[in-house]
């Protein structure tokens, strides 16, 4: 059977730029039920989707499954299937919408392992709405410092998914060179290295690594930013901030603090299908 299968990047609008997921979409006579769906219960092996993952080879490839505005979503690094992730979701989202299988004048539901996730198109960026995911202060493992290269932090801590660690400035950040034999080994789904940014336009930057996901370093992460933004929002004394992530690619995310969510924003282009 054929599927169509799409590559977009997300977090710009520019191609090759920002970060590159897959989409996959299966065909469904109905939209998704309002829960997560048994892995007995999905069209296609798990196996199978972790194979296309790993052939697809980028940090993540998701596989949609419903019609309308309401979708199962699920997503795998080339090694990994993960509970949560900000740009295959972005991606999805503009695939659904610019692709004529949703309406993206609505609000876009997903059911997730992480719960309920919606997008819709505010001020020309796809709205993500995001579980707030903060860290808790805490004193680093020395071989985590080890392996980043980085002698003594500014703060660090962690959250479900992964460590936060802050540095003092953009030439800190720009210049780590991870051992990424050395990181794989710390028990974590991914590294968020963040410092406050100088740049215009820009409150923070960070950059993302996650070895023991098959990831050394990840060009854009949009769950990487509900752990970031209400660590900035705090320090900063704002809801509302912009983020840069220093990654040879390079990618902005508009975040915003609401309670105990985070509201992720930000462009994506189709490259091929």
């Amino acid at each position: 059977m054929t599927r169509p299968i799409f590559q977009v990047d997300a977090f710009t609008d520019t191609p090759f730029h920002g970060n590159p997921a897959a989409v996959v979409v299966l065909t469904s006579e109905q939209p998704a039920a309002a829960e997560f769906l048994a892995e007995e219960n999905w069209p296609v092996e798990t196996r199978w989707m972790q194979q296309l993952g790993g052939e697809m080879n980028l940090s993540e490839t998701a596989f949609v499954l419903g019609q309308g505005n309401r979708y199962q979503l699920r997503w795998f690094t080339p090694a990994v299937e993960v509970d949560l992730c900000g740009h295959a979701t972005l991606a999805s989202a503009h695939i659904l919408g610019k692709h004529g299988f949703a309406d993206d004048s609505k609000p876009i539901e997903f059911y997730t392992r992480s719960g309920l996730l919606t997008t819709e198109v505010s001020d020309g960026l796809i709205e993500m709405d995001f579980p707030a995911e903060p860290a808790a202060d805490c004193d680093p493992e020395p071989e985590l410092l080890r392996a980043l290269g980085i002698e003594k932090p500014v703060n660090a801590g962690r959250n479900r998914f992964d460590w936060l660690v802050e540095v003092e400035d953009e030439t800190a950040l720009a210049t780590l060179s991870p051992n990424f034999p050395e990181l794989a080994k710390i028990k974590t789904r991914g590294i968020i290295v963040t410092c406050r940014s100088s740049s215009p336009g820009y409150d923070f930057s960070s950059r993302f690594f996650g070895p023991a996901a098959g990831i050394d370093e990840d060009p854009v992460t949009g769950s990487a930013h509900c752990c970031l933004a209400p660590y900035w929002s705090e320090r900063l004394g704002r809801e509302s901030l912009t983020a840069y992530q220093a990654s040879q690619r390079g990618g902005h995310v508009r975040t915003r603090v609401v309670g105990d969510r985070v509201k992720l924003a930000g462009p994506a282009i189709t490259v091929f299908q």
